[in-house]
């Protein structure tokens, strides 16, 4: 979506990106393109004569010339990187979610399961995921973002690991894709270490406002760190607004957004997730996509024998001033959302209207949860499940039968 940004390293303006020769032992000569036109030999051999040359070697030396403004011109002002973080981070993904179909071992705990053929890979029924992926008590397992563990168990570490599971076929397919397309790009422009911090903190973000609102249920998926990485190009646009030379990208940028972020008003999509990684994503990207202004790096690229006319800064005032803004936006942000998630608010109950941010009812479909969970204890001989959404509890004796059908006595007990 941005293959259409340009950086501005030819048609210098008011002098920032032009350097003069200097000849040893003669004063510094006024730019070519300063001078008038030339048309008389005689003048031509004139002035060669005075440099202390002959007319081919002058000749000569301004051949050289060229090349070297040549080179002035054309020099890559930014570094490029090989991408190897993102295409790790999805094989990563994709490698946790065949462990927990592993761990999850369908035809074990479900009589009916999709693609049986697949042995233990095989996929829970569709009525209780329709995302071709596992059950919730196992990705619970796995690490889920679970927000009564969070809170009451200070298990903050789900908060990170949810990131890194997906809860089917169909869900990991669209973020692996959509990471692929957004991240190497990022990742090519600004490192792996960037990227990388910006990525996890992004998903930390959307983990914290996704627990605020929605404290029911348990959450996984890449979505938040997506959105951040979305966020963080919006704002390197904004920032290094200066050394774009085509600004049609924002606007189809800008679009983009708007269509993702309207997608997690549908039903049964966390879109406190999608909102909260792309606000940090978006403020993070004003304190590690800085880029330094064009007339500075150009001096730093000036080849032996040129000076620069004057030296410039290396960022403009606005970029200071977002930088600071934004890194006090971030820290204050996540103290607070911390503070009250460990606290155990609802942010709901203080916002009557909020929770149309992730679902809006319509006679198309309902915001209600269809998935159900349920906190399972053993008393002896005796299996105590307690369902989440609405707290009835059931004790059941305890058989191997029982055991292994843990989901669908949830699923009777939420029902």
């Amino acid at each position: 979506m941005d293959s259409k940004i340009e950086i501005k390293v030819t048609n210098p303006k008011n002098g920032d990106k032009v350097v003069h020769s200097v000849r040893p032992g003669h004063a510094t000569s006024p730019s070519p393109s300063s001078q008038p036109s030339q048309s008389s030999d005689g003048r031509r051999r004139r002035q060669g004569q005075g440099y202390g040359h002959g007319e081919g070697e002058g000749q000569r030396n301004r051949g050289r010339e060229g090349q070297h403004a040549g080179r002035l011109i054309d020099f890559m002002p930014f570094k490029k990187w090989v991408p190897w973080m993102i295409p790790g981070f999805v094989l990563v993904n994709i490698f946790l979610f065949m462990i927990t179909m592993y761990i999850n071992n369908c035809p074990k705990n479900s009589k009916k399961c999709v693609g049986s053929f697949l042995g233990r890979f095989s996929f829970q029924p569709f009525k209780e995921n329709p995302l071709l992926g596992p059950s919730s008590s196992t990705l619970e397992k796995m690490g889920a973002l679970e927000v009564s563990k969070v809170v009451k168990s200070r298990q903050a570490w789900r908060m990170i690991s949810c990131i890194w599971l997906h809860a089917g076929v169909f869900h990991i397919l669209a973020n692996m894709l959509s990471l692929l397309f957004i991240g190497i790009r990022l990742e090519q422009e600004f490192g792996f270490v960037r990227i990388g911090m910006l990525y996890m903190i992004a998903g930390f973000g959307g983990s914290i406002l996704s627990s605020l609102f929605i404290q029911t249920g348990i959450s996984v998926g890449a979505s938040g760190a997506l959105f951040g990485l979305l966020g963080s190009m919006l704002s390197e646009l904004i920032t290094n607004w200066t050394i774009y030379s085509n600004k049609a990208p924002l606007l189809t940028l800008v679009l983009v957004i708007v269509i993702n972020l309207a997608m997690g008003i549908l039903p049964h999509v966390d879109n406190f997730a999608h909102i909260g990684g792309f606000i940090s994503g978006f403020l993070l990207g004003f304190v590690f996509l800085i880029r330094p202004q064009f007339g500075y790096v150009s001096q730093k690229k000036v080849p032996p024998g040129y000076i620069a006319p004057s030296r410039k800064p290396k960022h403009k005032t606005y970029q200071y001033v977002l930088w600071v803004c934004s890194l006090i936006l971030l820290i204050a942000g996540f103290a607070i959302g911390l503070i009250l998630l460990l606290r155990g608010v609802n942010l709901n109950e203080h916002c009557s209207w909020c929770h149309y941010m992730s679902c809006i009812p319509t006679p198309l479909w309902s915001c209600k949860n269809r998935q159900v969970y349920c906190q399972s204890t053993e008393f002896g001989k005796s299996l105590n499940l307690t369902c989440i959404s609405n707290g009835k509890s059931e004790i059941y004796p305890l058989t191997e039968e029982n055991t292994s059908q843990v989901q669908q006595l949830c699923s009777k007990l939420c029902g």
